[in-house]
């Protein structure tokens, strides 16, 4: 299925509206999350980010903690690339393809690392958890309108 472009009258397809979209990056310095060396990230980086009141609550929800990072406001959760895909991140998470921080005066810093040579929180027990501490609906349990 695609998008028809009124200019060009070619299709596009979701992958390609996705990376439109992620190439409107917001103005100001980008910072991007740096994995820890004797790391690696086999399937790339993105980055979660939840407000720093929310980052204490999730830890013990969580199986597997990764790479976690924080500043002032947030904590920022190392995930797998393309976690976003047909997931809506429930408010007030935001989603950071490429682990890039916008408009950081300076990177977050690391304040957990997990045992082992991989960076990643498992995504989906992180969505639900926070679902769970937002009072939101996962998006495959919501009600669907024709």
């Amino acid at each position: 299925m695609g998008v028809s472009t009124a200019s060009a009258g070619r299709a596009m397809c979701l992958d390609t509206l996705i990376g439109l979209q992620r190439g409107l990056r917001p103005s100001g310095t980008p910072r991007r999350l740096a994995v820890p060396d004797g790391m690696t990230a086999p399937l790339g980086c993105d980055a979660v980010a939840v407000p720093a009141r929310f980052g204490p609550l999730m830890m013990p929800r969580l199986p597997r903690v990764g790479c976690v990072y924080s500043d002032e406001t947030h904590w920022w959760w190392i995930v797998p690339s393309d976690s976003d895909y047909a997931l809506e991140w429930p408010a007030p998470a935001r989603y950071a393809a490429g682990a890039v921080v916008p408009d950081a005066p300076r990177a977050p810093g690391l304040i957990h690392r997990p045992d082992g040579t991989v960076p990643y929180t498992p995504p989906i027990p992180l969505y639900l958890a926070l679902c769970r501490l937002t009072n939101t609906t996962p998006n495959w349990s919501r009600p669907v309108n024709a």
